[in-house]
């Protein structure tokens, strides 16, 4: 049996990823208190579902921090388990919180929204470390139903290195490992000719490819993923982020994670995203 978990704070889309999963073919629950998971697999297995997905989060109050033990029971009883922990950035949950004028599932007549969400970042501290983490701060749904799908299809018996671009003006990514800033590159942003492309337009490829200084910084950041790799891999991990950023998200950072893909696709599994363009 393959079981996808889908976890995370209130308001950072679990439901738009449940709902693409249920789409391609999963079983799905949604808000399952997290005791009733190992019981749940079992009927499951019982009636012949091979592909279950699941969503547990701090609506099942305390019981959620038990979750890391029902993972490792199910592991031991022959499933295959796979969190996919969401999150985002407070300012980001309150806006989206107040947007669409939904309660928190936390909230009472004594406590504001932005309390809420710091007692549910405690109550699922445990969590967000053992699976996957995606920061859907800068995200619509398309953008992350189609990242949730690079998650289902990757071999999850190799480590993915995933190359992220973002820009900075929009926050750190909260899923990053490793966090290279290029920023001090030359920016064709002000050029105005290569203003409206991005770092995938043949332009704006030979404009970094006369500048030395972006050749140096692809040139030492291949050389330090390439010798730290493997003692990532040692230590069973199944991603590694690592994030680029520029400015705007837009020129300097996409080039850089492109050409890092293409360089490490041969010999890894790889995945590429491009936070604003996405």
């Amino acid at each position: 049996m393959q079981l996808f978990l889908i976890s995370g704070l209130s308001g950072s889309g679990k439901s738009v990823a449940l709902k693409m999963l249920e789409d391609s073919g999963y079983y799905c629950v949604d808000n399952l208190p997290a005791e009733l998971l190992v019981p749940l697999l079992g009927n499951l297995r019982q009636s012949g579902h091979v592909q279950v997905a699941v969503s547990v989060d701090a609506r099942s109050g305390s019981s959620t921090q038990q979750l890391p033990r029902y993972i490792e029971q199910l592991k031991q009883e022959g499933a295959e388990v796979h969190l996919l922990f969401l999150d985002a950035r407070d300012e980001t949950l309150v806006k989206r919180f107040s947007e669409t004028r939904r309660r928190h599932p936390l909230s009472n007549d004594q406590t504001t929204l932005t309390e809420c969400i710091q007692r549910e970042r405690k109550l699922l501290a445990g969590i967000g470390d053992i699976g996957h983490r995606i920061d859907t701060s800068e995200l619509g749904a398309n953008a992350l139903r189609a990242w949730v799908k690079d998650f289902i299809r990757v071999d999850r018996s190799r480590l993915t290195l995933l190359f992220q671009s973002f820009g900075y003006k929009n926050g750190i990514p909260l899923d990053a490992d490793l966090v290279f800033d290029v920023r001090c590159l030359p920016n064709p942003h002000y050029d105005p000719g290569l203003r409206p492309l991005t770092g995938r337009d043949e332009a704006v490829v030979r404009f970094m490819k006369r500048t030395p200084a972006a050749q140096r910084m692809y040139d030492d950041i291949r050389s330090f993923i390439a010798g730290w790799l493997p003692f990532y891999v040692a230590d069973n991990r199944s991603y590694l982020t690592v994030a680029l950023g520029c400015t705007g998200g837009q020129h300097r950072s996409v080039y850089l994670a492109e050409k890092l893909a293409r360089h490490f696709e041969p010999q890894q599994q790889v995945l590429l995203r491009h936070r604003e363009l996405d």
